[in-house]
């Protein structure tokens, strides 16, 4: 089995399969002002730590994991209310998009903390920070089927280590990854990863 897939994973692969590829096979990263402008917010966020807020406590930066799913990461934030309700909370620097990315990334979210508090969790929140407001996200069994889909399709491109091809359209402008990327070029033999041989290797 390969090792655990980051709950990020997902809202990468959703936009983009190729900036998936490049984050969590390559290990390939760049910042631009709408990632540095998410860094700033989740400077805030992420600290680990509890507090209550009036009956409901609260979880920052709280450790996820699901094996069912080999899927690993960690939330934002989760509510745990009295009346036995848990509701994980993204927190966006952006407004909504269009896809369902940010979706997506919270349903996985969710079904980690299904398995591991062996609860129903029906619902999480978005809180996108330039309308100061939290956005209701259920998870219908379509979004969870799609959570399924898009985390069979990220395993399949770990294992065969694979670069999708690029696809150069209007999502390209606002990727960090556009200068690494090169999606105007075609598709290169270079985007599958051939490890070298070991025998080759020992000669250095």
């Amino acid at each position: 089995m390969i090792d655990p897939i980051a709950i990020s994973a997902l809202q990468h692969w959703s936009y983009c399969p190729r900036q998936a590829a490049l984050i969590h096979l390559d290990d390939v990263w760049s910042d631009n002002p709408f990632t540095m402008r998410g860094n700033i917010l989740h400077e805030r966020v992420d600290q680990p730590g509890s507090d209550l807020r009036g009956d409901i406590r609260v979880e920052r930066a709280l450790p996820l994991f699901s094996r069912r799913l080999n899927l690993s990461g960690r939330a934002d934030a989760v509510e745990f209310h009295q009346d036995g309700r848990i509701v994980p909370v993204e927190y966006k620097s952006g407004r909504r998009k269009a896809r369902a990315a940010d979706d997506l990334q919270l349903c996985a979210q969710a079904l980690c903390l299904e398995e591991m508090f062996g609860c129903s969790v029906p619902e999480g929140a978005i809180f996108h920070a330039p309308d100061r407001r939290r956005r209701p996200v259920v998870f219908t069994a379509a979004l969870r089927a799609t959570v399924g889909r898009t985390v069979a399709d990220i395993a399949a491109m770990l294992a065969s280590r694979t670069l999708p091809p690029p696809v150069y359209d209007a999502r390209c402008k606002d990727c960090s990854l556009l200068h690494l990327c090169l999606p105007e070029l075609p598709a290169r033999p270079a985007d599958l990863f051939t490890p070298a041989p070991e025998a080759a290797c020992a000669s250095f």
